[in-house]
């Protein structure tokens, strides 16, 4: 339906975030992440995408522990959580990843009821697909008004670079 008196009103930006929270890099990426998020509020949409990385054993529960996250409404204070604390996800796995859950208020049993029945493997499995078809080979890899950053080599100039492309598109540009 078209409606005449409802003028067209431009979308927010978006900031995909190809991470992996078992990933050094990731986790050295937040300061920009959360500047990120600090400088633009609600005109600039930050997305989690995931990207497990084979190499890290636990990146794919991570993932979908992110994604239930999300779900209970607290997907960016738990992606942070995790990413600062790595080295407990590589000694720990699954049940770090619920205690973290446990420990932001979120429902820890549902939690490991959703790492068992896989609910989200479906969302992890689509975004590391998607990420591959646009030539994603690591992470922290950044996409904004169709291009793409990579972060995992190096993260210097990295938030500028994002914060121009971001200015120039809500500038209409």
């Amino acid at each position: 339906m078209n409606d005449s008196s409802t003028a067209p009103h431009a979308e927010r930006p978006v900031l995909d975030v190809w991470c992996e929270l078992q990933c050094p890099d990731c986790r050295s990426a937040l300061g920009d992440l959360r500047a990120l998020r600090e400088r633009y509020g609600d005109r600039l949409e930050l997305r989690l995408r995931h990207f497990p990385l084979d190499k890290h054993r636990h990146a794919f529960a991570a993932a979908q522990a992110a994604e239930e996250a999300l779900e209970q409404g607290r997907g960016w204070p738990y992606v942070e959580a995790v990413l600062g604390r790595v080295d407990e996800l590589g000694r720990e796995g699954e049940p770090f990843l619920v205690e973290v859950a446990r420990e932001l208020g979120l429902d820890a049993e549902e939690f490991d009821t959703a790492l068992v029945d896989g609910r989200h493997i479906l969302a992890v499995d689509a975004d590391q697909a998607e990420g591959k078809a646009i030539g994603v080979t690591g992470t922290p890899t950044y996409m904004i008004g169709g291009r793409r950053l990579d972060g995992g080599k190096s993260q210097e100039g990295l938030r500028a670079r994002i914060e121009e492309i971001a200015d120039g598109l809500l500038a209409g540009g």
